[in-house]
């Protein structure tokens, strides 16, 4: 599972991102939750967590995050307003996931609110769901409704470290070594 840590969650490990989401299959519901703990274990000193999201038929969606800038993402402003209108009754951290985490269906529609969760710009995730994914400036780690310019150099930013990262990760750094303590 490291190797698909560093794949795509390099920007969260280096501090840049809040979080990072992936898809991952696993043998038995035993085995995942040992490797979610043992993850957990290296990186919770650093200030990152690893929880799962949802799981669906032997397939889950893990997201590894840093919490203390979750905690200050779901503080900016319009995002509790946003998240109220989701039907988010509160904004602290464990709440808000415990929340995104019953939206999740098997099969079902995708929560789009997500988004928030991951660091997008409110405007970006606003205007994803108003215009149904459709009619974007620009595209590339989510889709771009305002600002692309920034959006643009966010998304190089985070593509560098990515190999970087992969790089290091090859020469034989650990998990440990490549995460960034939290501030």
């Amino acid at each position: 599972m490291e190797e698909y840590l560093i794949e795509h969650c390099s920007p969260t490990l280096a501090s840049l991102k809040t979080s990072n989401l992936f898809r991952y299959a696993y043998g038995t519901p035993e085995e995942l939750e040992l490797r979610i703990r043992e993850l957990n274990g290296i990186l919770q000193p650093k200030g990152v967590r690893v929880i799962i999201l949802h799981q669906c038929r032997r397939s889950a969606l893990i997201y590894v995050f840093r919490p203390q800038r979750l905690q200050a993402d779901l503080q900016k402003e319009g995002v509790r307003d946003f998240l109220a209108a989701q039907g988010y009754e509160s904004v602290s951290a464990a709440d808000a996931l415990e929340r995104l985490r019953s939206r999740f269906v098997c099969g079902g529609q995708f929560p789009h609110e997500i988004g928030i969760f991951l660091g997008y710009p409110l405007h970006d995730v606003e205007g994803f769901i108003a215009n149904a994914g459709k009619n974007c400036e620009c595209c590339g780690c989510w889709k771009v409704y305002g600002n692309a310019c920034e959006a643009v150099r966010l998304f190089a930013r985070f593509e560098k470290c990515k190999k970087v990262y992969k790089r290091l990760f090859e020469q034989g750094k650990t998990l440990l070594q490549l995460t960034v303590a939290a501030a």
